[in-house]
């Protein structure tokens, strides 16, 4: 599990095979190094990899076909750019971003990105695997990156975030361009939520989850 903090900067290498190795390069790094150790996951891009070796700067990892063409880390584009890097969440460690699995639901593609006085805007398509748990003010993970949703257009299926000056230095947001390619996870909490209604409507309607029951237990 991660926050959607990203903590460095990294290059991916293919090694032959599954195998790849990650090469962290930004100067805090050491953040991640420190800690790092054998069998732990970190995310790169979003996707949740284990390290299977430790490097002098960085690690191997294995990355399955199916996860290759599932996400962008299978795009010659994503191998050739920097990709965002956090290790797993400690007990006891802060949340400042939100729950993130490293479970990739889909890509997108960024639309457009202008900046404003404070932020920069940046617009991205979202396919039907993730645009039904997209919703003004809510989470999404873009590229690894904890992002708060400021405004979704169902009919073109396109959102919009506002990413502060940090956020937008400190990452890979920084290098894409109308087209580039990006990795998107849903909020953990719209899923459940999905889930248990599906469940619900296949309920008998006594036992439904509806606002009248949410109030009867004391939700409301």
């Amino acid at each position: 599990m991660f926050t959607g903090l990203v903590q460095a900067l990294g290059k991916m290498k293919p090694l032959g095979g599954d195998s790849w190795q990650i090469s962290l390069i930004s100067q805090s790094s050491a953040e991640i190094m420190q800690d790092l150790a054998y069998g732990d996951s970190v995310a790169v891009d979003g996707v949740c990899l284990t390290v299977e070796q430790i490097l002098n700067n960085g690690f191997m990892a294995t990355a399955s076909p199916e996860t290759l063409r599932r996400t962008t880390l299978g795009h010659e584009e994503t191998q050739q750019r920097y990709v965002n890097l956090e290790a797993s969440l400690r007990v006891g460690g802060k949340v400042g971003g939100h729950f993130v699995m490293g479970h990739v639901d889909g890509v997108g593609r960024m639309v457009e990105s202008a900046q404003t006085a404070s932020s920069w805007e940046m617009t991205f398509t979202a396919p039907e695997a993730i645009a039904r748990y997209i919703v003004p003010k809510g989470s999404i993970a873009i590229n690894g990156v904890s992002l708060t949703i400021a405004a979704y257009d169902p009919e073109l299926s396109q959102f919009t975030v506002a990413v502060i000056p940090l956020t937008y230095e400190e990452t890979n947001l920084r290098y894409l361009v109308s087209g580039s390619w990006v990795n998107l996870e849903g909020d953990i909490l719209g899923k459940y939520v999905e889930k248990f209604l599906s469940f619900s409507q296949q309920q008998p309607k006594s036992e439904m989850l509806t606002p009248a029951f949410l109030a009867e237990h004391g939700y409301l």
